[in-house]
């Protein structure tokens, strides 16, 4: 039985409190998106779609890096490595090793939804996303940089102009960098939310194993139609193939 690991993109949607203790350990929010998860590694599919912003970001990744190294004086190269541990996975964007300073890259879509103070930028999501690199890289702080560059032609379409074309503006104004210190004591939350995540993640599997057998749907369909239908008066009829039973996946 294998453990999942929860990638660190997905750690903010884990972290929500519960608002009332009826609901345990995780929110109903939380919950929710577990069980999409589970329906994407049961029915073998992803349901994040592609979007003009994620087209964008990876359009411009590189740009948004060569900016950033430029503004803040630093040489620094997209990471290609993937990290794990018992709880969590994760590829970060940038890592200084020196200075043990992670930094993850957002090219944001327009000028209108570039954040030009730290305030604006801050995001739970992103808070949680940071604290599991820090962990993964045994970093003392990792930054989340807002980089606004040029949107490509192709993706801006008929939006204007002035918000898209931006290299004219000099480059420390198109950087905001907000920084996050580590903390243990949320990373030991991360821990604790992951197993609670874990126990529901196999809980789902098997209610749905368990209520989705070829014989128990053909037992509903015979009590649905009534005792007077030819269905109902005869004994079930045995499946032609044995049914097909979901792998245990842990």
């Amino acid at each position: 039985m294998r453990d999942i690991q929860f990638r660190c993109s997905s750690l903010g949607h884990l972290m929500t409190e519960p608002r009332t203790r009826a609901e345990g350990d995780l929110s109903m929010g939380a919950r929710s998106y577990i069980r999409q998860l589970v329906k994407e590694e049961l029915f073998s599919v992803e349901f994040e779609v592609s979007s003009k912003e994620t087209d964008k970001g990876i359009a411009v990744e590189n740009a948004a890096i060569a900016l950033l190294n430029k503004v803040r004086g630093l040489n620094l190269s997209k990471n290609t490595e993937r990290r794990r541990n018992e709880w969590i996975t994760g590829e970060c964007d940038l890592f200084d090793a020196p200075r043990r300073r992670g930094h993850d890259i957002k090219a944001p879509w327009s000028l209108k939804t570039f954040p030009a103070w730290t305030v604006d930028a801050i995001d739970p999501l992103y808070d949680w996303q940071m604290r599991g690199y820090m962990m993964l890289w045994d970093a003392d702080e990792w930054e989340v940089n807002y980089t606004l560059v040029d949107t490509p032609e192709d993706l801006r379409r008929n939006e204007p102009l002035e918000q898209h074309v931006v290299d004219h503006i000099p480059p420390e104004h198109r950087v905001t960098t907000w920084l996050i210190e580590r903390d243990l004591m949320k990373e030991a939350q991360i821990r604790e939310k992951v197993e609670a995540a874990r126990w529901y993640y196999g809980q789902l599997i098997r209610e749905f194993d368990a209520s989705h057998r070829l014989d128990d749907v053909i037992d509903v369909q015979v009590r649905e139609v009534g005792p007077t239908n030819k269905l109902a008066a005869a004994p079930a009829a045995k499946p032609r193939h044995a049914p097909v039973l979901l792998p245990n996946i842990f």
